[in-house]
């Protein structure tokens, strides 16, 4: 930390948002006039990848500083255990902390608000008083059971799909609003502060406010287009180009509606001068496909529009400029540490794994990505900084949900296929390497075929090459490769055990038929 470092950080995710959807990254819409300006004011990453193309796994990084494969936490295992995290540090630390979401996963459920000493989910189908305080530990417990953790998992998962048509009275997501409104509380009450904002928005199913709708999305009926991203993907349901367009404008709106509550929030810090004194985090945890590769959502695949994410960062020791270098979305529990002049790496429980502070993963740093002069073991420090690698296990829940809308169709979905595989990538910023264990390898080079649309793995390029090795080099040190394809069966025994309320409440939603 340097003596102009911020006292405070503010950390803000836009949920499933993609970069080229944004004003300051090229967007021809104007979904983000208030980001526009932001931009102004930061550093704006280009090249920013997450280690992971879904939100729980992602945030278990960004709140550890560890790859998906150390810190554990998956659909297999929705649980961030045995690790320290930064609330964790910097609760400790003496700052005062909140996390505030509509996310399903970011719920003590799940552990990733731990050390949060405020923390607000705002997620409905199971009430933020229940998966907090003493009912935590009661939900907790019941993990000893495999069947009543199956059926867990299977309930708190329903949150990413639900939370918009439950909590949103005609279909519109109305927490955003309710989440900026306790964070400008929060903010107001807080001498030194970490505030972490997950904002759900552009998650599917997408049903915006309808002012933003009318600008985005005239005259498009939200629940006339198809927001089940597994129909697609199954095959049981075909979108043609005008409905694609329909589909962006919702998703454009729900983008804008989220610009708009930022706005607010960053106004207020502005008006009660807590922003020059304040680093501000703004990222998304994953992107979207809308059809490209043939896929809908951000399952089954590690293509660019999911892991090449928006990243921009206000600090006075980053200049406001544009970053073509590439960065990832671990390197933030680190630059927040360097921030706030914390060193980090004391467990908070015994037994934990806890991660300090390495200033050449800290985006302020002199050091930064000087790899060779890291003395850790951390397994993506590999050959002076140059490559990102990402973790990709088999979404169990959508996965089954898939085969139930291909069932209905009538469509047997192959066993050796994207949907079942397990997927590990390199990437730099000409190249990217990704590792499949059902299907072959996918390898693209990014400079001349950005939307990768051609698959030269098995071509002879010294840039593939290379970073097949280097993937390679992160899988020996990650633990191995994954090469034994998994078991393709994902029944789920535990339903049948579910009394008839929430089978109903399975079915409403999706995830049985």
């Amino acid at each position: 930390m340097t003596a102009e470092s911020p006292e405070n950080v503010l950390f803000v995710v836009m949920d499933t948002v993609r970069k080229d959807h944004l004003t300051p990254y090229g967007h021809d819409r104007p979904t983000t006039p208030g980001l526009d300006r932001f931009a102004d004011e930061a550093t704006v990453f280009e090249q920013a990848v997450a280690p992971a193309p879904w939100t729980l796994p992602v945030h278990a990084s960004l709140f550890t500083g560890m790859y998906p494969s150390q810190h554990g936490a998956d659909q297999e295992n929705p649980y961030l255990e045995g690790a320290t995290t930064l609330a964790e540090t910097l609760s400790a630390a003496g700052y005062d902390t909140a996390c505030y979401s509509s996310n399903a996963w970011i719920t003590p459920y799940t552990h990733l608000t731990d050390g949060f000493a405020e923390q607000d989910n705002f997620f409905e189908v199971m009430p933020g008083e229940f998966l907090s305080g003493p009912l935590a530990k009661a939900w907790k417990t019941m993990n000893d059971s495999d069947a009543l953790r199956t059926l867990a998992d299977k309930l708190v998962s329903l949150g990413n799909t639900a939370h918009e048509y439950l909590a949103g009275g005609e279909g519109a997501d109305s927490k955003t609003p309710a989440v900026i409104d306790q964070t400008i509380d929060f903010v107001d009450g807080s001498e030194e502060f970490f505030a972490f904002v997950n904002l759900m928005d552009a998650h599917l199913p997408y049903h915006p406010p309808e002012e933003y709708k009318e600008r985005f999305a005239p005259g498009v009926d939200s629940t006339e287009v198809c927001q089940n991203s597994k129909e697609y993907n199954a095959g049981a349901h075909e979108i043609g180009d005008d409905e694609w367009e329909d589909i962006r404008g919702l998703y454009d709106a729900e983008i804008a509606h989220i610009d708009d509550q930022l706005t607010r929030l960053f106004d207020h810090l502005k008006e009660t001068d807590r922003w020059d004194d304040t680093m501000v985090v703004v990222c998304a945890d994953h992107g979207e496909l809308h059809g490209e590769h043939g896929l809908y959502g951000h399952e089954f695949c590690l293509y660019d529009p999911l892991i090449n994410v928006p990243l921009m960062v206000k600090h006075p020791n980053l200049d406001a400029d544009r970053r073509d270098d590439q960065v990832e979305l671990v390197d933030l529990y680190h630059t927040v540490l360097d921030s706030l002049g914390v060193e980090g790496g004391d467990p908070a429980n015994p037994g934990d794994d806890a991660v300090g502070l390495d200033r050449t993963r800290s985006l302020l740093s002199a050091d930064y990505r000087e790899f060779a002069r890291a003395e850790n073991d951390d397994p993506g420090q590999r050959r002076d900084g140059e490559y990102a690698f990402v973790e990709y296990s088999r979404p169990v829940v959508e996965l089954k949900q898939l085969e139930e809308k291909a069932s209905s169709a009538g469509i047997t979905l192959p066993e050796d296929s994207r949907f079942y595989s397990r997927m590990r990538a390199a990437r730099r910023t000409d190249a990217k390497y990704v590792r499949i264990d059902r299907i072959p390898d996918e390898a693209y080079r990014l400079d001349a075929d950005p939307e990768e649309a051609e698959n030269v793995a098995d071509a002879d390029d010294e840039a593939i090459a290379e970073t097949e090795a280097a993937l390679a080099e992160f899988e020996d040190a990650i633990g191995g490769a994954w090469t034994d394809a998994l078991d393709t069966d994902v029944s789920d025994d535990s339903v049948d055990q579910m009394d008839d309320e929430t089978q109903d409440r399975l079915r409403d939603l999706g995830y049985l038929e």
